[in-house]
């Protein structure tokens, strides 16, 4: 239908708004969500990997004000098995050392993702 998603599979960066990072940064911390995710679900979660992957590895990145946020998110992605990583942070730049600035979910099917990050508005 007109309008609808060719993209079956995705996964989902969430940023942390509530640090104050720049965009530089934060896209710094997505990367590594989503580089971290990739291996994660290509070694645990072959066959969403390889869908994922096959038609064309959609990535979101969407917004929590919290890490108290993330990790709720966290524990609905693991009840439903779907690949998730926390990111923390070496501390070397703009946050403490520690600091969990992200969490990356997925790959996955696009509606099981939402289940656990479709109500989050697109990062801006």
């Amino acid at each position: 239908m007109a309008g609808e998603s060719p993209f079956e599979y995705k996964m989902v960066i969430v940023m942390r708004t509530d640090l104050g990072m720049s965009v530089g940064k934060m896209i710094a911390q997505a990367c590594h969500a989503a580089v971290t995710c990739n291996e994660q679900a290509k070694k645990t979660h072959t066959k969403q990997w390889a869908r994922w992957r096959d038609e064309g590895g959609k990535k979101v990145v969407v917004e929590a004000e919290s890490f108290e946020e993330l990790k709720g998110l966290m524990k609905k992605a693991e009840l439903l098995d779907i690949v998730y990583v926390m990111i923390q942070d070496a501390g070397h730049t703009e946050v403490a050392p520690g600091t969990t600035t992200c969490l990356g979910v997925g790959p996955d099917q696009a509606q099981r993702v939402d289940k656990v990050t479709g109500n989050l508005p697109l990062i801006r």
